[in-house]
């Protein structure tokens, strides 16, 4: 008889006895070290014991006459797959998992992996599982090195971006796993940094510019957790450095990345970057000319019964809405790309099923 918690602890029956035994599960056996978890989104009766782990670093248990607390000081990374196998960008990454709000917020950093099609990134992708069947190595890699002719004065004047572009056909040197999986250990073990007071600085004006940016009443709320999360990641990129102190290039890199973080959870299906959308919350933001263009369009198809619409007849129904375009047709291009519009002729469309 089993009772189990995959990821806390498993609860068994011996055979043949009442006595009941413990089994750690995968959060408890990756103590102090890292847990990965695949098909996220499958696991939602373990959410909310997996909310206690990560918000106490523990896992507590009370059953069967067994009462005890393991402790479960791990970091996690997950991977999910949206409702349908779609990924709509109408939708909030807690929409898209049907994920709770408090769980996903437990999470520094939130990142949308899109298949978008990308020629070079296709080919080197091809290229290597070819290269697996064949039983040869890839000789392509993914990472970013210091060639001969780079200098580390011009990598200091690099974006963090620029810095791990990947570049066609560019061999590098790996670094064998058993030497990385020492270095790792090496750092954890023996490098603690402190935030110094040039990075203490950039972290804390970035987390004030958000706070005014999200002071509204539907904005996300920014809170000292998001500040808990640029420290620790400032930490961590100067322990990977075998840095004592953490810097202020430390703390730039670092928001490099919560702002591309951001920027993938908070833009909307059309590219547009909107603070009043919550990775939590609604989709789109109530005041979404988009949205409510949309819905108008969808209204009058239903009343006409007719989903076939002139540039003319949506720049009528634009003025009801008091829609400030400067490029109209750009604005029916983008509709049009984004699968809400179907282009017909050189000046109509057809509305398409849109499900908010």
């Amino acid at each position: 008889m089993f009772e189990t918690l995959l990821l806390e602890v498993t609860l068994c029956k011996e055979t043949g006895s009442n006595d009941h035994a413990l089994e750690a599960g995968a959060l408890v056996l990756a103590d102090q070290g890292c847990c990965c978890i695949d098909e996220f989104d499958k696991m939602k009766q373990q959410h909310q014991a997996l909310l206690e782990a990560m918000e106490q670093q523990s896992i507590s248990i009370a059953k069967a006459g067994i009462v005890c607390s393991l402790p479960a000081r791990a970091s996690i990374i997950a991977a999910a797959n949206p409702v349908g196998g779609h990924y709509s960008k109408a939708r909030t990454v807690s929409e898209n998992l049907k994920m709770g709000n408090a769980l996903l917020s437990r999470f520094d950093l939130v990142f949308i992996l899109l298949d978008k099609p990308d020629e070079v990134k296709d080919n080197m992708l091809s290229s290597h599982v070819m290269a697996m069947h064949a039983g040869k190595k890839w000789k392509v890699s993914p990472f970013f090195t210091v060639s001969q002719d780079t200098s580390f004065e011009d990598l200091s004047n690099m974006t963090l971006q620029e810095r791990l572009t990947i570049h066609p056909h560019e061999k590098i040197d790996l670094i064998p796993p058993q030497l990385f999986r020492k270095y790792v250990g090496y750092a954890r073990k023996y490098v603690h940094p402190k935030i110094g007071k040039e990075a203490a600085s950039v972290i804390q004006k970035f987390y004030l510019d958000l706070r005014r940016q999200h002071h509204s009443r539907d904005s996300t709320p920014i809170t000292t957790r998001q500040l808990e999360s640029l420290i620790r990641l400032t930490e961590a990129r100067a322990r990977a450095e075998l840095r004592e102190e953490a810097t202020k290039e430390d703390a730039e890199d670092v928001i490099a990345i919560m702002k591309y973080s951001m920027k993938e959870t908070y833009s909307d299906e059309f590219g547009m970057l909107d603070f009043r959308r919550s990775q939590h919350g609604s989709g789109m933001s109530s005041r979404s000319q988009h949205k409510k263009f949309i819905s108008l369009l969808q209204r009058k198809a239903e009343k006409t019964y007719n989903s076939i619409f002139t540039v003319q007849e949506m720049k009528d129904l634009a003025k009801e809405l008091n829609l400030q375009m400067i490029d109209f047709e750009g604005f029916l291009t983008s509709l049009n790309n984004h699968g809400y519009l179907l282009k017909k002729g050189p000046k109509v469309y057809q509305l398409q099923v849109v499900d908010y």
